[in-house]
This record gives C-alpha cells, sequence and structure tokens, in this order.
C-alpha cells in the first residue's frame, strides 16, 4: 500500500510537508522579528481577522483549563492589547529575543495547518544582564489567507508556574 492510500488521498506528502515546515519556519521568524524589533502595532496582521491568541502555564494546559494570563479573541482583542501594551504600560527598558525550533506539522485538514513548535524568550533589562524569560511551546493552526500563513490560533504554553516579570509584550 503506498502512502497516499495510507493517510488519504487528501494528505501531503513527505516533500509537502517539508515546504509547510519551512514556510511555517520563515512565518516564525518574521513573527519573531517583529516582536523583538518592537514593532508591535504590525503583530496582529499575522493573525485572521477571528484569530484567537492565549498564552496559559504548561499546567493549565495539561488539565485542559483554557483560562491564561493573556487570552485575545479576534483582531479587536489584539489591536486592543497592543495599543495597552504602546499607550499605558509603563515599565524598565528592556530588549526582547524570541527564538523558534523544532517545527512540526500534525495535520492538515480542510485548508487548516495545525503544527507546533518550541519557543525560547531571552530579555535583557538596561541597567541589567540577560535572563531567559520564558520557555515554551506553540501550539498553532495555520490558514491561507491571499496564498499567505495566517494565525487562526497560537496558543503560547509556558512550561514554568511562575513568571519572574510581568507578562507585558505579546510571546
Amino acid at each position: 500500500m503506498n502512502a497516499q492510500a495510507r493517510h488519504g488521498s487528501n494528505q501531503p506528502s513527505a516533500s509537502e510537508l517539508r515546504e509547510l515546515r519551512f514556510e511555517i519556519e520563515e512565518f516564525n521568524t518574521k513573527y519573531s522579528r517583529v516582536l523583538d524589533e518592537g514593532d508591535l502595532e504590525t503583530w496582529p496582521d499575522f493573525f485572521t481577522d477571528d484569530g484567537l491568541y492565549r498564552i496559559t502555564s504548561r499546567e493549565n494546559s495539561d488539565d485542559d483549563l483554557p483560562i491564561g494570563l493573556i487570552y485575545c479573541d479576534g483582531r479587536g482583542m489584539l489591536v486592543d492589547r497592543i495599543r495597552a501594551i504602546l499607550k499605558t504600560t509603563t515599565h524598565e527598558p528592556r530588549y526582547l529575543r524570541h527564538y523558534n525550533s523544532n517545527v512540526h506539522v500534525s495535520s492538515v485538514e480542510d485548508g487548516r495547518i495545525s503544527s507546533g513548535s518550541n519557543y525560547l524568550v531571552v530579555e535583557t533589562l538596561m541597567e541589567g544582564g540577560t535572563n531567559i524569560f520564558l520557555s515554551g511551546r506553540y501550539e498553532d493552526t495555520f490558514v491561507r489567507f491571499d496564498g499567505t500563513l495566517k494565525l487562526a490560533v497560537r496558543h503560547c504554553i509556558y512550561d514554568t508556574l511562575l513568571i519572574t516579570n510581568a507578562l507585558i509584550y505579546p510571546v
């Protein structure tokens, strides 16, 4: 039995999966660059208009609890989050660097691409050193919009129970 017969005719081939994984890696590189360079006003553009963005602990995720530190359901909430950061939040100046690795594609079904990857966020305070700020995994659902990938869901699941600093910026 060939691979196409085993997995169904609409399942991607190994080469198509490699291409998808590369496309998602490129997406994550652009996403990280926007956050690292502080171009926060363009961050909502990575999502569909009804996109869901959530940051939650591994403990809550493992127990299937949807509560999160940050929960944005739709473009309006994503834009509001950025406005709040840019216009009302005061904090010590910092630089963030996002690293993403181990991208895998879980499934492709009805135009929705489910994938996951690991992330690491490093924070450098202006008057201090560099520390690991947050590590965890993304659980994503992508869709194509005008030929490019957009996030329908980005669930950021962080590994630690406690976060040492206030979680201000998107992950």
